[in-house]
């Protein structure tokens, strides 16, 4: 978290206060972002639903001052996207360019934090003026559980964590590792489950149940994170990110449907997997010319599961049941797994459908049965990459690069895109995003206690 110095647009605005008397009526319009008064139900309720809005820009929205969010950009540096744009900022991240003064890294920091701060006062809040339902207590725990996880996820160790104070002053914290972000999430999820009572415990319970798993897998606790989701995760579960013309749009359509700037991944850096040309019915798409970069020999692909308005699923019964198959052949049964991915590939239910009847597949193709490929290795190439597939875009797929990496002993430059970039040069070494140089107003921080996955 940083703090802003006053400029000189806020120095008008506190001098056009001043000339409050001299002012026409017609200029004295009510801020509709404004709370009028947070020590209130109303206010509280506000709250939270602020950080629901928060948590909506963080993932697949207005990603805090800009339009990329994390689960865009995190793809941009794993294999999911290609930039199409001639903003250097994308190109860097695509690139695998480990840079911190990237203009474009602060507002989806900057949001996930907003997430993490605003939570714990909605949280304060609720307790003071409207405990019930409880759920509502939980879900700000869930959600923050969530963006603890996600940063762990996504940046390099050494994470700040900072606090405004009730008396207006500033707590900085020190460096956290991604281990301890996680370990973070485990026990903010678990205060999730513990405040889930009402008539929205159903699905915050199902959340609070995925995230908890999701960041015991991080830590590789796998048998504990199949625990977790079984009794309480049912397979066709969604947590949903909502868009609409007040929240704002999905930024994944805009970026990439609407505007072109990125184009879906297809065998990136020849490590990439094969997100178009494999016609997967979990990711309908479609030819859509050239990119925004007209400079740029680099097709458009056009993702066909998500419009302008269209929800995104930040946790699913089917990554819970994606954390049971991994348990299973982390521990050597090799027929639990094999069974539960094919249990989801024969559920017609779960594919997305297309957003118009350009996109292809069209929904109602059906996924085969998968064989059992017999060695280790590639049972572990096949997990990934049917998560990979049936979690596109929402935010897993870095966090599972870097997990081949640190729990799989893959080296780096057998999982990352590689080799030659299609705009010059040659792929660089990120295996993460940096904290950006925003956060050097922060007399704690370090710029990443190390880079490794």
């Amino acid at each position: 978290m940083t703090r802003h110095p006053i400029g000189s647009l806020s120095l008008a605005a506190l001098l056009l206060l001043s000339l409050h008397g001299c002012t026409h009526d017609l200029l004295q319009v009510t801020d509709p972002d404004i709370i009028p008064d947070v020590n209130t139900p109303s206010g509280a309720l506000a709250l939270k639903n602020g950080v629901i809005l928060r948590l909506e820009q963080v993932t697949a929205g207005l990603g805090g001052n800009g339009p990329d969010n994390l689960f865009i950009y995190g793809g941009l540096l794993a294999d999911e996207w290609r930039s199409g744009d001639t903003f250097v900022q994308r190109n860097d991240m695509d690139q695998r360019l480990f840079d911190p003064t990237n203009t474009f890294l602060a507002g989806p920091l900057r949001a996930l934090n907003r997430v993490r701060v605003e939570s714990r006062t909605a949280i304060d809040k609720l307790r003071a003026y409207t405990p019930t339902p409880v759920s509502n207590i939980g879900l700000m725990f869930a959600l923050t559980a969530f963006v603890d996880n996600l940063a762990g996820e996504y940046y390099c160790n050494g994470i700040p964590l900072s606090f405004p104070n009730p008396d207006g002053t500033f707590s900085y914290g020190d460096p956290v590792s991604d281990d301890s972000m996680f370990a973070l999430a485990v026990a903010t999820a678990d205060s999730a489950l513990a405040n889930r009572a009402g008539s929205d415990s159903i699905r915050v319970r199902q959340l609070a149940s995925i995230v908890k798993a999701r960041a015991l897998v991080n830590r590789g606790q796998f048998a504990a994170a199949a625990a977790a989701v079984a009794d309480d995760v049912t397979t066709r579960f969604r947590y949903n990110a909502t868009y609409s013309t007040n929240a704002g749009q999905n930024e994944i359509w805009n970026l990439n449907t609407s505007i072109k700037r990125y184009s879906m991944g297809d065998n990136e850096g020849g490590n990439g997997l094969p997100f178009a040309t494999a016609t997967d019915p979990r990711i309908p798409r479609k030819i859509g010319g050239r990119v925004f970069d007209s400079a740029t020999q680099l097709t458009a692909i056009l993702q066909g599961i998500w419009g302008r308005f269209s929800p995104v699923a930040i946790a699913t019964g089917v990554e819970a049941r994606l954390i049971e198959a991994e348990a299973a052949l982390k521990a050597g049964d090799a027929t639990t797994w094999l069974t539960k991915l094919n249990q989801l590939r024969g559920d017609a239910a779960l594919l997305p459908t297309p957003v118009d009847t350009s996109y292809r597949p069209v929904r109602g193709t059906t996924l085969a049965s998968l064989a059992d490929p017999v060695l280790d290795t590639a049972r572990v190439s096949l997990l990934f990459s049917e998560r990979a597939f049936w979690m596109f875009s929402t935010g897993h797929r870095l966090g599972d690069l870097r997990r081949l990496v640190r729990q799989y002993a893959r080296p780096i430059e057998s999982v990352y895109p590689t080799g030659s970039y299609v705009k010059g040069g040659l792929y660089g070494t990120a295996v993460s995003l940096p904290i950006p140089l925003d956060e050097q107003n922060n007399p704690q921080f370090k710029q990443c206690t190390d880079r490794n996955p």
